[in-house]
């Protein structure tokens, strides 16, 4: 009977199998057991005891050969998943006077509401990416700015302050994506010129031919040119690990997606932009009658469910309140259909939101 011995040469990763007998014979040429007093049920356990320190060798000399045939044939051995966190952020408010060019089906004509604005940081070791830049951190304070006719937007805490209380800064962010070019998604978009955009060109070319009509400033990018760009024009794996996708969802406007997220430890999310803007939109897929295309509309909210449901990720709504991380509310966690009409719409009385476990 015969087993392997394992041994390591030097400092190199070669490994050497060499077979050695485990019994060795005696003088007389049997087996060295005969000369052995012990008595024999403890003779028959030690003999079994040698048997499995010896199959516990062979695994181990695979597990070793396996380790070696990888590192020499230069194959990446797998790495732990990465740490992903999200920090959703308050890039503002805005009030609007009529809500009925937001349900095609006349269900908001004369409701007023408020909307919440908000941004997300997507924090992953290879950097970080801000997702939307809200509305632009100059109009921060008590007085509301008119953004469009009876639509008033408020700040009540800049970008910037809310970055430098999770240890980074605008110029510092890594990476900028828009879910759309509207003004309360770019805002602060000239300021992070530092960043690398990855930048939808549909949406882009569709930014430049409407020059500041139907809530779409130009102006609010013109420093893209002094900026990165990675143009996208289809789903993209933002650090090719899977923990982060842009997904197109066209409709709202002709480029517009939305975001997939996996962040450690907490279950998937779906960062969905104007996609829906509110509980009710969510709940009855009303179209606005201010979208781009309906049809799109349609498809991409049936695309995003599916991914929902194929994924167990939570769909989150940018602008609804409810779905802005309250204090009592786990994170994260959009409310059941019929919960989310039995909700205060405060927003939470401490900016900048916190991170999803992780």
């Amino acid at each position: 009977m015969k087993a392997i011995l394992i041994r390591a040469h030097g400092s190199t990763d070669a490994l050497l199998i060499e077979d050695r007998p485990i019994f060795r014979p005696s003088r007389s040429g049997r087996r060295g057991a005969s000369h052995d007093r012990t008595p024999g049920r403890f003779r028959q356990a030690r003999a079994e005891g040698n048997v499995m320190r010896w199959r516990s060798a062979v695994i181990a000399a695979v597990a070793l050969i396996g380790l070696a045939g990888s590192v020499a044939s230069g194959r990446t051995l797998p790495r732990p998943p990465a740490i992903v966190r999200v920090f959703p952020l308050d890039c503002g408010r805005i009030d609007i006077a009529d809500m009925d060019a937001f349900a095609d089906d006349g269900s908001y004509k004369g409701v007023t509401k408020q909307l919440v604005v908000s941004c997300y940081l997507i924090r992953h070791p290879k950097g970080d990416l801000l997702w939307d830049a809200g509305i632009g951190d100059q109009f921060a304070g008590p007085s509301g700015v008119t953004l469009l006719p009876g639509y008033v937007a408020h700040v009540p805490v800049t970008l910037a302050a809310q970055l430098r209380r999770l240890g980074t800064r605008l110029d510092r962010v890594q990476y900028l994506a828009f879910s759309h070019e509207h003004v309360d998604h770019i805002g602060n978009a000239n300021a992070l010129t530092q960043a690398t955009w990855l930048l939808n060109m549909r949406e882009h070319r569709w930014t430049i031919a409407h020059d500041g009509r139907n809530g779409h400033p130009p102006a609010l990018l013109a420093r893209a040119e002094q900026a990165k760009v990675v143009p996208v024009t289809a789903d993209r794996d933002v650090f090719g690990d899977g923990s982060v996708r842009i997904v197109q969802a066209p409709g709202h406007t002709p480029g517009h997606q939305v975001l997939f997220v996996r962040p450690t430890g907490a279950r998937p999310l779906i960062l969905a932009g104007d996609l829906w803007h509110s509980r009710a939109n969510y709940d009855h897929d009303s179209v606005p009658r201010i979208n781009s295309s309906r049809a799109q509309t349609l498809a991409s909210m049936a695309k995003v469910r599916r991914l929902a449901a194929s994924t167990g990720a939570q769909i989150v709504i940018s602008h609804a309140p409810e779905d802005f991380h309250p204090a009592s509310d786990q994170p994260g966690e959009v409310p059941r259909s019929g919960e989310a009409r039995s909700r205060s719409h405060q927003a939470p009385s401490a900016p900048g939101g916190a991170a999803w476990p992780g």
